[in-house]
């Protein structure tokens, strides 16, 4: 399995509840090492970031587009499902029974749910509001999406094993199509090695180490 090394955070943060100030992010590993395994074409670079402390990991996407489709007629599952966005899922093995979804759109929307194999997907569950803070911003080039996750709730769902999250990382980008619908290209950390595109799947899946 591939593995990213989560730096832990020696600065005094602030406030645990808020996002973590950009000049602490300067300590996190860039992890860039991502593709589309089913598309040929290039993909805009991807630099994800995470840092942890006790009591909280938190994660940055930046993504060098500025083409973004955002899906607008309201903020339903669907909408968002049909938009640009990042993706974090979190598993306790590789059975995927269950494992968790953070979906979060170009303009800050959330989509989180528990799913189970084959695609078994749960919208009713979220994950508390009070353990997941998410914001997300624009600049020239590019644009970022940040959260923190709070440690106890990882904990709560067997998340963390011996140091170790495993976890998918990814990203859905829309382009119009020859029939001038938006289409997804799917882009991944992971290549989980599947004739067409799959992110709900254990071979998706990698590392995260929270290193002391």
């Amino acid at each position: 399995m591939k593995e990213y090394q989560v730096v832990l955070i020696t600065e005094n943060v602030k406030n645990e509840m808020e996002i973590l100030d950009q000049s602490i992010w300067k300590n996190a590993n860039c992890l860039t090492d991502f593709s589309s395994p089913w598309n040929n074409d290039l993909v805009s670079k991807i630099e994800f970031r995470a840092l942890w402390n006790a009591q909280n990991l938190y994660f940055n996407f930046r993504v060098f587009d500025t083409d973004i489709y955002i899906d607008k007629k309201d903020n339903s599952i669907d909408s968002i499902g049909n938009s640009d966005r990042v993706e974090l899922f979190f598993r306790e093995n590789d059975s995927l029974n269950p494992y968790y979804c953070l979906e979060i759109d170009t303009s800050g929307r959330l989509m989180d749910f528990e799913a189970k194999p084959n695609k078994d997907f749960d919208f009713n569950w979220k994950w508390p509001k009070e353990d997941l803070s998410i914001t997300a911003s624009k600049d020239a080039v590019s644009f970022t999406i940040e959260g923190r996750i709070s440690i106890e709730s990882l904990n709560k769902l067997s998340l963390i094993q011996n140091n170790r999250i495993e976890a998918g990382i990814f990203r859905a980008k829309f382009s119009k199509g020859e029939n001038q619908n938006y289409e997804p290209t799917w882009i991944s950390w992971v290549n989980p090695n599947t004739e067409t595109p799959n992110f709900h799947i254990a071979s998706s899946f990698g590392k995260l180490i929270l290193m002391k």
